[in-house]
């Protein structure tokens, strides 16, 4: 197992990196974002540990070019910001988990093994419902002819609904499914990705495809 460990401050980069060795793993250091975005897109790594505050580029903006060229290893971003409004962002640029500093080891070396445990995103058929088409390869969605941008994680919680049509998906599947990240039930991140993505996907076209089942959930209707 490889394990990229983008992180400018000297000191935690050796306490992580001696960590991981002592279990095992092989481990390479970054020492800020342009470094990690041009030693991932040449090495295959099983896992990314991504802190956010980087010396030239931001982590949250690492992680989007990463995804925006292909890399789809997991990435565990750190952070010392714990504002909600943060872990939005950190998710929303494509990362797959997320760990507020200061943190145990122990805990760091459990997110990692869940993370390679679940592997990197399968990349399926295209996905049809109705009028809408989802291709997880070219990270493509269209409205019929129309192509509709989508943020990382917009996209991630479209595909999970597209998966699995006219069922209904409770907010803990949906994170689980989208994110990999423990939230709590009562969060309202979901709520707030729903009306992103109605705004972009229904508004603009007079449908109505993303439904509120009130107390449990979110279904996309198959009938649009």
């Amino acid at each position: 197992m490889r394990v990229l460990i983008v992180e400018d401050e000297v000191r935690m980069a050796n306490v992580i990196k001696r960590s991981l060795t002592r279990e095992g793993l092989a481990t390479d250091v970054a020492n800020g974002g342009l470094q990690a975005i041009a030693m991932a897109t040449v090495v295959s790594y099983d896992a990314i540990v991504l802190d956010v505050m980087l010396p030239d580029t931001s982590g949250f903006e690492t992680c989007q070019v990463l995804r925006e060229r292909g890399v789809w290893s997991p990435v565990l971003m750190l952070t010392a910001r714990e504002a909600v409004e943060d872990r939005v962002a950190g998710l929303d640029s494509g990362a797959d988990d997320y760990l507020v500093k200061p943190f145990a080891l122990a805990e760091l070396h459990a997110r990692l093994r869940s993370l390679v445990r679940r592997g990197r995103p399968e990349r399926p058929a295209v996905l049809s419902v109705g009028s809408l088409r989802l291709d997880p390869a070219r990270r493509e969605v269209y409205r019929g002819e129309t192509r509709v941008e989508l943020s990382a994680k917009e996209f991630a919680l479209l595909e999970a609904l597209m998966h699995r049509p006219g069922e209904v998906l409770t907010r803990l599947e949906l994170i689980e499914q989208a994110w990999d990240f423990a939230y709590e039930n009562r969060s309202n991140v979901i709520d707030v990705y729903i009306r992103r993505l109605r705004r972009k996907l229904d508004e603009p076209f007079g449908t109505n495809s993303l439904e509120t089942v009130r107390s449990v959930g979110y279904r996309l209707s198959e009938d649009q």
